[in-house]
């Protein structure tokens, strides 16, 4: 066999070996798994917590919120929101909390006040 063929059969096994080591890099233990999926939970509830409850806060008080005060959650079941108002806004301090079972907002309080309870 000469030099180059056994060059080029050298290369294709580094290539050959390289394939088989970054599959098997890939695969994920179950607790892995769990916690990638246990992320994507929280994501999920916490954008949609962002998109929905400064909306409803909006609606109630004519002032709109940006960034909450205080953020509470299980990480799996619920996403809880507070803001705290400034000297301009219309309200004292709102609470917002998404059930991801419901897949929406459960309890709006504000100022104490429940305008949202499911």
């Amino acid at each position: 066999m000469g030099e180059t063929k056994k060059l080029m059969i050298a290369g294709a096994g580094a290539i050959l070996v390289g394939f088989i080591m970054v599959g098997m890099s890939k695969q994920q233990t179950n607790e892995e798994k769990e916690s990638a999926a246990q992320i994507r939970t929280l994501v999920a509830m916490q954008e949609m917590a962002n998109q929905k409850c400064p909306k409803l806060i909006q609606t109630h008080t004519g002032t709109q919120v940006y960034f909450p005060s205080k953020t509470d959650t299980d990480k799996n079941t619920y996403v809880t929101m507070e803001w705290v108002g400034e000297a301009d806004s219309n309200f004292k301090t709102a609470s917002c909390t998404l059930k991801q079972a419901l897949g929406g907002v459960s309890k709006l309080v504000i100022d104490g006040k429940v305008l949202i309870d499911k």
